[in-house]
């Protein structure tokens, strides 16, 4: 069996802080990731509004205005904003 040098070390190191054995702490990491593969995703429903083809109230590619909807730009100049992507 080959392991990742890096994935190894840090097993003895948690091995260690554990006070278990190297084949205690990669059991317990198996038997977890084999956990996570057999249990189903939950999936989560996300809000939706309106009527599916209405025309959408705001550009989501437009930041300015996704800001102006959400009421981030009250109170300053938006044609004053410095781009802070630079």
């Amino acid at each position: 069996m080959n392991i990742d040098e890096h994935l190894l070390a840090e097993a003895k190191i948690r091995a260690a802080r554990g006070h278990q054995s190297l084949g205690e702490v990669i059991d317990d990491a198996l038997r977890l990731r084999f956990a996570a593969v057999d249990r189903p995703q939950e999936r989560v429903p996300l809000p939706t509004f309106g009527e599916p083809g209405e025309r959408m109230l705001v550009d989501l590619e437009d930041r300015d205005a996704i800001a102006e909807m959400l009421g981030d730009n009250a109170g300053w100049d938006v044609t004053e904003r410095r781009d802070v992507d630079r």
